[in-house]
């Protein structure tokens, strides 16, 4: 007598195993398609993986049990608030603490967390989810990540240190902020949440606010303005100086040449920035005229610091004077640092800009900066930046004007807000046709992304010269 053969030796004539066939070849083509993609363009597998996330919390989000009212979401505001969370920019077409609820909270502070560690490094986590392990494909997507800082070798510290850093900065944060909230009378499961939910949103600069109020109340408590605007000046930084200052400490000899301009950059900013809000607003009774000197400073060293990302505002950004609102755009745009949670054509970029500018009125033939020589295509690829950004603002402002009729200064200020991640409102947004919130929505992926992120993504191949045209200078200025 011919025993049976196992039904799992005999697959040909197993009906019943198909499907489990079927399921691995699916898992094997998405795992094949993803490898492709990692071949061919780190930054467009970077778009891929940003975008999946995005669609997932939109789905996420448009269901009834994300909303307080028990209601399906509509799409364009589940998207925007999902591109919003996800690209952790701020910008909200409905009320966070009404709208949503503690599902849907909880749903946007999971995509704040998961947008802050940006894209490169989403798609190279993604990279060793499928692979199970990071070889030199995944380390270069990392790398590129963190703007090549650091050798091959070190990309497993800085996927630990990104990861690691957030935990525990917001941890941090979180351990500062409860007692507070529990101190002004909330419940300890109330002030927990709070706590946290402004921990995550403060350092990866995202502005979103669990009170329909906004932090409007605390306009004056050191205790909650403090946390939050050292968790979003540390999170600006960005994920490569965090390491060298890991590494360094406050050794400035051994700090690197992008560590020493981001630092920089970022406190001048910081400073001139405090100053000129503090002037321009100071006698304007609808924001800080009738406050003491001491709060005057505070609003507007808070203001310096959340216009470059946060998104957290302590007055009604409507009732700013048009030069404050002039200088606000300019320090939206400005952003942080790269490789951050913040948004902008980043500090550097404007620190490389001012230093080309400066060799070229000198008649330097290098642009040179602490003992170091800036390359050629360096410099193209941050004046490519501040193009690229400065048309996406253009041609979005353009669109916003014809749809919604606003003022300039309006659309202008939302639109930056919106291409740098910032957050900031004139409440534009929560006023737009559906038309609209999409042109925004489209404006924060592209800001959030990179503009260079984004083109190299969009780009087919790299493309290979071998030869040179003669070189003729033609006039400029």
């Amino acid at each position: 007598m011919t025993q049976s053969q196992p039904r799992s030796q005999s697959p040909a004539n197993w009906h019943p195993g198909v499907p489990e066939r079927e399921g691995l070849w699916i898992f094997t083509g998405i795992r094949d398609f993803i490898d492709n993609i990692a071949n061919t363009s780190p930054a467009r597998l970077a778009l891929t993986a940003f975008g999946v996330v995005i669609i997932l919390f939109t789905g996420l989000l448009s269901l009834p049990a994300s909303s307080a009212s028990g209601d399906f979401t509509p799409l364009h505001q589940a998207l925007f608030t999902a591109v919003s969370a996800v690209c952790v920019t701020g910008l909200t077409v409905v009320s966070t603490a009404v709208h949503w609820s503690f599902f849907g909270q909880l749903i946007i502070l999971i995509g704040i967390f998961v947008g802050g560690l940006g894209t490169l490094t989403l798609a190279s986590l993604l990279a060793l989810m499928v692979s199970k392990k990071l070889g030199v494909r995944g380390k270069l997507i990392a790398q590129e990540a963190m703007n090549n800082a650091g050798r091959l070798g070190e990309v497993g510290t800085l996927l630990r240190i990104v990861i690691t850093t957030s935990v525990v900065i917001e941890a941090a944060l979180a351990v500062a902020l409860v007692p507070r909230f529990l101190a002004l009378g909330e419940s300890f499961g109330q002030s927990v949440w709070h706590g946290v939910f402004y921990a995550i949103s403060a350092f990866n600069n995202a502005g979103f606010t669990p009170h329909s109020d906004g932090i409007v109340p605390y306009e004056t408590d050191l205790w909650i303005l403090v946390p939050l605007m050292l968790g979003v000046f540390l999170g600006s930084l960005g994920f490569p100086v965090v390491m060298v200052l890991q590494q360094n400490g406050l050794n400035w000899k051994k700090w690197n040449l992008h560590t020493k301009l981001t630092i920089q950059v970022s406190f001048i900013l910081l400073a001139a920035g405090t100053v000129l809000w503090g002037l321009m607003e100071w006698e304007n009774m609808r924001t800080i005229g009738s406050m003491d000197i001491g709060d005057k400073i505070t609003h507007s060293l808070f203001a310096s610091v959340m216009t470059r990302s946060g998104g957290f505002n302590l007055v009604d950004q409507n009732h700013m004077e048009s030069t404050t609102m002039l200088l606000t755009d300019a320090l939206m745009f400005a952003g942080g640092g790269s490789a951050s949670t913040a948004g902008g054509i980043k500090v550097t970029t404007i620190a490389v800009m001012f230093l080309a500018i400066v060799a070229e009125a000198r008649g330097d033939a290098d642009v040179k900066v602490y003992g170091r020589t800036i390359p050629q295509g360096t410099m193209r690829v941050a004046i490519s930046v501040i193009v690229a950004g400065a048309t996406l603002v253009s041609v979005s402002a353009f669109m916003l004007l014809h749809i919604s009729g606003a003022s300039l200064d309006r659309v202008l200020f939302e639109t930056i807000s919106a291409f740098a991640t910032v957050g900031l409102s004139t409440n534009l947004s929560a006023e737009l046709p559906p038309s609209g919130v999409y042109v925004l929505s489209a404006l924060m992926f592209a800001g959030r992304v990179g503009t260079v992120t984004l083109a190299a993504a969009l780009a087919l191949r790299q493309r290979s010269q071998l030869y040179h045209y003669p070189e003729e200078r033609p006039i400029i200025g």
